[in-house]
This record gives C-alpha cells, sequence and structure tokens, in this order.
C-alpha cells in the first residue's frame, strides 16, 4: 500500500463504506472528482502513494470505479471520510487476485487531505477498514509503505500491524531512494513471528 500521513486526534467524520456512498447519489457522482482532488494535492506535495506526478482525473476514476466493482463483490472494502458533505480522506483494500491467496487481502492506499490532518481522519479510516476486513473474514490484511513514512508506520504499530519484511533502496523518488517496508495483521490467532505463513507480496497492475 501506498499511504499518505495520517494525522492524530481530534473528532472523527463521517466514515462510510461502498454501500453507503453508492447510496447517496450526491456523493456518488462527486466521489471520483473529490478523491482526484485529494490525491492530486498530496502528490504535488510529495506524498508517498506510488504516483511520481498527480495522476490524472480518469485513471482516478477508473481507480474509484474498479474498487466499487470489488467492493460489491465481496473482494474490497472502501471507506469515505467526510466533514459534512466534503470528502477529507478515503482508503480501501482488495483481495489478493491469485486463487491461493484471496483469502487474504492488503491495504492499498490511504489518503488524508492536506486541510484534515492532525483530526484523526488516518487512524479512523484504518480503524474501519481493520474492521471490514475482519468482518468479511481476512485472514492477513497487508500493506507496504515507504519507510521515511514514519508516522503512518508508527499509526499501523498501534492498530497491530507488525513488519514482515522490507526492500532496501527499492522506491526511487526524486533522486532518492527508500526501503519499501511490508506489515501484516494477522486475524488468524496470536499472529506471532514465525508461527504463521508469512503472505506472499500483492500483485501490482
Amino acid at each position: 500500500m501506498n499511504a499518505a500521513t495520517p494525522g492524530g486526534t481530534s473528532p472523527e467524520p463521517d466514515l462510510l463504506d461502498a454501500g453507503q456512498l453508492s447510496g447517496d447519489p450526491e456523493l456518488a457522482a462527486g466521489f471520483a472528482v473529490a478523491a482526484h482532488r485529494i490525491l492530486a494535492e498530496l502528490v504535488r506535495g510529495g506524498a508517498p502513494l506510488g504516483w511520481t506526478d498527480p495522476p490524472p482525473a480518469e485513471e482516478v476514476a477508473e481507480l474509484v470505479e474498479r474498487v466499487l466493482r470489488a467492493a460489491r463483490a465481496g473482494d474490497g472494502a472502501l471507506r469515505a471520510a467526510y466533514a459534512g458533505r466534503r470528502l477529507v480522506g478515503l482508503g480501501y483494500w482488495l483481495r489478493y487476485a491469485r486463487p491461493t491467496s484471496r483469502q487474504h487481502a492488503d491495504l492499498e492506499k490511504l489518503a488524508v487531505a492536506h486541510g484534515a490532518h492532525g483530526r484523526g481522519v488516518g487512524r479512523s479510516l484504518t480503524a474501519a477498514l481493520v474492521g471490514d476486513a475482519r468482518e468479511a473474514g481476512i485472514e492477513v490484511l497487508t500493506l507496504d509503505a515507504r519507510a521515511d513514512n514514519t508516522r503512518a508506520l508508527a499509526l499501523y504499530r498501534s492498530l497491530g500491524f507488525r513488519e514482515y519484511g522490507r526492500l532496501p533502496d527499492f522506491v526511487a523518488m526524486g533522486g532518492r531512494r527508500y526501503d519499501k517496508v511490508f506489515y501484516m495483521l494477522d486475524f488468524r490467532g496470536s499472529g506471532q513471528p514465525g508461527r504463521p505463513e508469512q503472505p506472499e507480496q500483492p500483485e501490482r497492475a
């Protein structure tokens, strides 16, 4: 997963799942545009979201549609954070595509608008997505992040994720190199290192 830095604690926004979002025609119609605005602004500011330049609106719209289809099919979950009627954050996970790994899922993106940092939006989104994964029967929820994204990594650890590996100097950004860090949250039992088999790294498009 590529994650923008989540914020701290303060009044929580409304967190809509894919069904609730689709059930509000006005929000649903404007979601892709609002998501693009957040993602483009974050990438422009250097956020580690997997793009070197702000993504085109069409690419984000296609991503949103793919995630919503997956959520409707039980193969993913989307959460959208709203302050009133304004989108301030979003995140999603998707099941692994490989048939032998479909009992697991990857938390692929988590993004919080600049103006909403410090309000606990990132924590709320992540906790909701973890709850969705548990309810969906996901066995292991994974994510990956850039090693310098220390605030996000600290948040994930506080929610029970643990590191299971890293690739040194794997991410190239702005002429610099960063480790790619892999985290996991094991719902199968103790989740202690060395007991469950480590999950495969996610397949990327």
